[in-house]
């Protein structure tokens, strides 16, 4: 299930992830140096953003159970819903017809 689940751990290192980041950027641009290090942002830019993905998909994925519930509730809003059936009366005719 931790595959599945983005746990408070996992969390927390991300976070860690996007602040390092950050922080080593600001570093670089007091020291005038942000742009010759553009291969080591690169590769820091690119852990950052696995793991963000990993979170997006992680942090909204359904357990069984959770998927199970919504199937549960869908079934019973398509049940709920009447089904719209037209006849073949136009207002301009009589209730009577005559035959």
């Amino acid at each position: 299930m931790s595959e599945q689940t983005y746990d408070e751990g996992r969390r927390r290192n991300l976070e860690a992830l996007l602040l390092a980041l950050a922080n080593r950027i600001r570093e670089l641009h007091g020291t005038g140096e942000l742009l010759k290090h553009a291969s080591e942002l690169t590769r820091l830019i690119g852990d950052v953003r696995s793991e963000l993905f990993h979170y997006e998909v992680r942090a909204t994925y359904d357990t069984p159970e959770i998927a199970e519930s919504r199937r549960i509730v869908s079934d019973a809003k398509k049940e709920d819903e009447a089904e719209w059936q037209p006849n073949e009366w136009k207002p301009d005719e009589e209730d009577d017809p005559e035959w």
